[in-house]
């Protein structure tokens, strides 16, 4: 049967398409589609991704959800061509929240550049293959911005309070190996394996009875991210805060 193919036109038109959907074998692929930007983060693309992932809750032949990134990297961050907004904020956020709560299983393959609030999507998943190629970090703080993606539940849940606040205060750039270790990734591959074997996993996954997949995502999500919720909302608090000083120390400066 022919894969059933859907373009990010369908949640606002953009030519050409931020975010590439392909159904099939119940299995829906999202593949993030601006690889002379990295895949940078700008709003249509996060409405893109949020719609996807709404047509993937909704649609009952859909089982398991593909992130991936076209081009040389999986996604380099917001895009920075504009100073983030409060839109930027909120649909980043949505994003990350929608791809928790869905009742379904997402696994995330990266490669290349996966950085900041790509990198927290990343994290957002329920499982993560990386290639070899896969280069990590956390730019925020020296940018003077904060993270996003719920990323201070996520991050010292998987590779603990101590690493977390090294990788984010000081924001040096980890590969896949030292990822697995700290428990970021499930396995490393080498980028000529990185699409079937994630297809291969992620067909393990549509695999599994709707209502198991749903329940043991759930309660894990529930027990081990528990305070996800609380942290989206701190993040945001601090967003805000830092964006409010840095306006009024431009301000200052004027």
């Amino acid at each position: 049967m022919a894969p059933e193919l859907r373009v990010a036109s369908e949640f606002g038109r953009m030519s050409p398409p931020k975010l590439l959907l392909d159904t099939r074998d119940g299995i829906m692929t999202v593949s993030l589609n601006r690889p002379n930007k990295l895949n940078a983060i700008d709003n249509d693309l996060s409405r893109a991704l949020l719609g996807a992932i709404e047509l993937a809750a909704n649609d009952q032949a859909v089982r398991a959800l593909l992130l991936r990134g076209n081009g040389r990297a999986f996604c380099a961050g917001r895009d920075l061509a504009h100073p983030p907004t409060e839109d930027d904020l909120l649909l980043v956020q949505a994003v990350a929240k929608a791809l928790v709560t869905l009742p379904k299983p997402v696994l995330a393959a990266v490669h290349g550049w996966t950085v900041g609030a790509g990198l927290e999507w990343m994290l957002n998943a329920d499982l993560v293959v990386a290639a070899e190629s896969s280069r990590f970090k956390f730019p925020e703080a020296s940018i003077g911005v904060f993270v996003t993606g719920g990323l201070t539940a996520t991050l010292p849940a998987y590779a603990g309070l101590a690493r977390a606040k090294a990788l984010l205060l000081l924001g040096e750039e980890f590969s896949p190996s030292q990822a697995h270790t700290w428990g970021l990734v499930y396995r490393v591959l080498p980028d000529g394996e990185l699409e079937p074997e994630s297809r291969r996993i992620a067909g393990k996954l549509a695999s599994l009875q709707p209502q198991v997949a749903s329940r043991f995502k759930r309660v894990l999500n529930e027990v081990g991210l528990s305070g996800f919720g609380r942290a989206v909302e701190l993040e945001n608090e601090a967003q805000r805060a830092l964006a409010a000083s840095s306006a009024q120390e431009r301000a200052g400066d004027a």
